[in-house]
């Protein structure tokens, strides 16, 4: 009994099934094994949801009530009337949609192009062949592999890419980025590929390579011994399969090229360690709010002058996240080319302000800067501010005092003011620059509640005396406590402490 189905989308014009077809539709369509249904002469009449996902099929009787569809073994019963239906039973294997639900995950969760190459061979070769090759194209002229076997045993390496002559098939499988095609490759051209790659498929009954498509050069190699683990589907499986992989493999260059680009951006960004000056200790605390990149809209720079002094700034651009970041290190550069020309700290605020609303941003800045140089005793302290939270003083003799340096936001009016102070600090004094991100902490139970000036000041009359290093862990200790684990705004704190000399 062997019979060849038509396309079973539709009865033919004029036929009809027996007595209750529509009864008979509207359940075998939500029924999730295949069931085809023949006529007396054998013909295929009408095939339900599942049979039709499955694709044309050979029926084949092996006995009046079991047969195969394709490879997979199927139950007939006969109907009244002469008519067939043929059910294909589950026989312990996957199906193509399953192993697809289940790849699908995995090469989501892979990272970068090793390891998503790596899974992509695993996963081919636990289903879709009993060997299973990555190709990808890389650098001078080489092609970089990944192998799995269906015992797991996995290789990694590289060899020349094969020329088209010798292996016609593969090569054109590796360059094709248009969609993911199947092809047989002959065993002449799997003996012409290298050792490393060619030994492995030897005895198998059929060596295939598919190409990723998804604007992604790069192929997989499968060998088969056995029957295909997905029957008549098993092209199909191989495909979709592909297509994902080259998908995964996009996405994971993709964002290789991302990191690569934010690494550079971000060493761009980044704070360097303070300058050295005699007779000064400088000590940091620097956390920004998390996110992609390890800097934030708040920045410090403590930079030497060729005169032994140093320049300083704290800052805070207005926002968070990525934009911030690039018009951060826009500021910090203008400002590390403008210091060394420039040593009026009202004069660099104003050309700075200048710069910020010729270029159009929309954001502006708040900044504390100036100029720190040994005196006869102690340090000279000259700072100018742009809206900046007023910088504190801590004096060894005991009390917290605030620097009045007036000034307008940078980079929202013309018109824009600043003013300029000079504070002497004796040996034990310490002057602590900050953003706001330390007075507007959010309580971690009550976010409405802001940490404040007024603990900020209690925090800070209780380190009198103490050395910069233990000011700024207090502080630090302070805010953490009072923020708990919730999230916090970008925090920049500079403690500049008159010290002793050096010898």
């Amino acid at each position: 009994m062997v019979s060849r189905p038509a396309p079973a989308s539709a009865l033919p014009p004029g036929t009809e099934l027996p007595g209750h077809a529509g009864f008979w539709r509207s359940v075998l369509d939500d029924v999730r094994e295949p069931v085809f249904l023949q006529d007396p002469e054998g013909a295929l009449r009408w095939a339900n949801a599942a049979a039709e996902r499955l694709g044309p099929a050979e029926l084949v009787g092996v006995t009046e009530t079991t047969g195969t569809v394709g490879h997979r073994p199927a139950k007939i019963r006969v109907l009244p009337g002469g008519w067939r239906a043929w059910t294909v039973v589950d026989d312990g294997r996957r199906r193509p949609e399953e192993f697809l639900a289940e790849a699908g995950p995995k090469l989501a969760l892979a990272r970068g192009r090793h390891g998503t190459a790596r899974v992509i061979a695993e996963l081919a070769a636990s289903a879709l062949g009993d060997c299973a090759f990555v190709l990808l194209p890389t650098t001078r002229g080489r092609w970089e592999w990944w192998s799995c076997t269906e015992h797991g045993a996995a290789g990694h390496g590289r060899i020349r890419r094969v020329p088209p002559q010798l292996a016609p098939v593969v090569s054109d499988a590796v360059t094709d980025v248009a969609r993911p095609e199947i092809r047989a490759v002959p065993a002449t051209e799997v003996a012409a590929l290298p050792a490393a790659v060619a030994e492995p498929f030897e005895g198998h009954l059929e060596v295939s390579v598919v190409s990723f498509g998804s604007g992604m050069a790069g192929a997989v190699l499968l060998g088969r011994r056995g029957e295909p683990a997905f029957g008549v589907s098993q092209g199909q499986a191989v495909e979709a399969f592909a297509d994902a992989a080259g998908t995964a493999l996009a996405n994971a260059q993709r964002y290789a090229s991302q990191e690569e680009a934010t690494r550079g951006l971000e060493s761009t960004l980044l704070p360097t360690p303070p300058a050295q000056v005699d007779g000064a200790n400088f000590e940091l605390w620097y956390e920004p709010a998390g996110g992609v990149l390890g800097v934030g809209g708040d920045f410090y720079d403590v930079l030497s002058r060729d005169d032994g002094s140093a320049f300083v700034v704290v800052g805070d651009i207005c926002g968070k996240g990525a934009e911030a970041a690039a018009l951060t290190g826009r500021v910090r550069h203008s400002l590390a080319a403008l210091h060394l020309v420039e040593r009026d700290g009202r004069t660099m605020l104003r050309l700075l302000n200048e710069l910020l609303i010729s270029g159009g941003s929309n954001r502006f800045a708040t900044l504390v800067l100036g100029s720190v140089a040994a005196a006869e005793s102690g340090l000279d302290v000259t700072l100018a501010s742009g809206g900046h939270p007023a910088p504190l003083v801590l004096r060894r003799g005991g009390g917290v005092e605030e620097i009045s340096v007036p000034g307008t936001l940078v980079g929202v009016s013309p018109q824009a003011r600043f003013a300029e102070a000079t504070t002497h600090l004796a040996e034990g004094d310490v002057c602590l620059l900050y953003t706001d991100g330390v007075t507007e902490a959010r309580n971690r139970t009550e976010s409405t509640e802001l940490f404040g000036d007024e603990r900020l000041y209690t925090v800070l009359e209780d380190c009198v005396g103490q050395p910069a290093r233990e000011v700024v862990r207090r502080l630090r200790e302070a805010v953490r406590e009072w923020l708990g684990n919730s999230g916090h705004d970008d925090i920049a704190v500079l403690a500049i402490e008159a010290a002793p000399r050096a010898e």
